[in-house]
């Protein structure tokens, strides 16, 4: 999945940006308080998605490609 796409993902979902790390982004989900990072890379793979939306508590987008 593109990182643009699983920013907007995120952010259509209540998980706003939080603060940049060294070599990753952190987002914050605004009603559960959960954070997590981001690598910041072009393409982040399905795993990793899964991962993320599962630390911030919210549904897992459809990668259907």
């Amino acid at each position: 999945m593109k990182l643009k796409e699983l920013i907007r993902h995120l952010e259509q979902r209540n998980c706003l940006f939080y603060r940049e790390g060294g070599s990753h982004t952190v987002y914050k989900n605004v009603r559960s308080g959960k954070l997590t990072a981001i690598p910041r890379h072009r393409e982040i793979k399905d795993k990793l998605v899964k991962k993320i939306c599962e630390d911030l508590g919210i549904d897992t987008p459809n990668s259907n490609k």
